[in-house]
């Protein structure tokens, strides 16, 4: 089996090639030219991967991988992925995060249309929520420029299965962390100041609205029902999350928690930090998943933030 992933260099890039490659896979994973490279969560596989240059932003560079590779799945997990800098960049997260799955599914249509498709679609796509908790069949309605794009990205699944009976499908991923996180999300933003501190190489700790919550899962665990989507009977969406709320504060009070400090002593809240519309509260309701897929979340946010904590006090001490 040949699998082909958009967005390989990120978290669920990085984890979602370990975790085919463990099934006996080849994998291929798309790479946008760059002058300096950043492969830093993928270094320790990638002499089991194969690259390729493409972007989203370029439909031949896609057709061509298509034509080249001719995948039996595609993962298309590239996106201009960080909410606060859609509201700074709203055109371009558009064209990468919206647009540019009409350009992967083009490439499928005219190229390999027998091929597999999985979109990583997103729990931000809820926004202002219509009901809790969150299943397939709650209304969207976005509160972000990437929730927006997002939303695009999804229905246009839908459209190209029920159109050109495309196996594509859309999981609807609520937010899920691991070490590999970048630095501008919260959790890791929480846990990478919490090694820092630790050390006493930092002092205090901004963050914005503390009150918001969140589902948060870990990313090792939901790459598994990206891949068990791919392998069901029939093309579907799912909504994947741990079931379970959590704020900010508390994912903080975890996380310092774990090395024996009291988060209030460090953490303080700015304004310039808060979203100009924010998402309130996000939990997924995953039974279908749960019953279709067999699929379930194996840890839970205790686990997950000390997890992360440990992984940053290791790279803080040069470890």
């Amino acid at each position: 089996m040949k699998a082909l992933i958009t967005g390989i260099t990120g978290q669920d890039g990085s984890y979602l090639a370990e975790f085919l490659l463990s099934k006996g896979y080849e994998v291929f994973g798309v790479v946008r030219r760059s002058s300096t490279e950043s492969f830093e969560r993928i270094n320790h596989i990638i002499g089991d991967l194969t690259l390729k240059q493409a972007d989203l932003l370029d439909q031949l560079s896609l057709i061509e991988v298509m034509r080249e590779v001719k995948p039996d799945e595609v993962y298309n997990l590239a996106a201009q992925s960080f909410v606060p800098t859609s509201w700074n960049q709203p055109v371009l997260t558009g064209e990468f995060t919206a647009l540019g799955v009409t350009r992967m599914l083009e490439a499928i249509r005219l190229v390999a249309p027998k091929t597999k498709f999985y979109q990583a679609s997103s729990s931000e796509m809820f926004g202002k929520v219509r009901e809790t908790p969150q299943g397939e069949l709650t209304p969207f309605y976005p509160r972000s420029p990437y929730g927006v794009a997002k939303v695009y990205g999804h229905f246009i699944t839908v459209n190209y299965r029920e159109s050109y009976d495309i196996f594509a499908c859309s999981g609807i991923l609520f937010n899920h962390e691991s070490p590999r996180r970048g630095k501008e999300f919260v959790t890791r933003k929480i846990t990478d100041a919490v090694a820092r501190i630790k050390l006493g190489k930092l002092d205090k700790l901004y963050l914005g609205n503390l009150e918001a919550k969140r589902d948060w899962g870990f990313a090792g665990d939901y790459v598994e029902a990206m891949w068990l989507m791919l392998q069901n009977d029939k093309p579907d969406d799912f909504v994947i999350g741990t079931g379970k709320m959590h704020s900010v504060r508390e994912f903080a009070e975890i996380a310092f928690g774990h090395i024996g400090l009291d988060y209030k002593k460090y953490v303080e809240t700015r304004q310039d930090f808060l979203r100009p519309a924010e998402v309130e509260q996000l939990v997924a309701n995953s039974d279908k998943a749960k019953k279709v897929l067999g699929w379930k979340p194996k840890v839970n946010i205790e686990k997950l933030a000390k997890m992360m904590v440990d992984s940053d006090l290791k790279l803080q001490q040069g470890l």
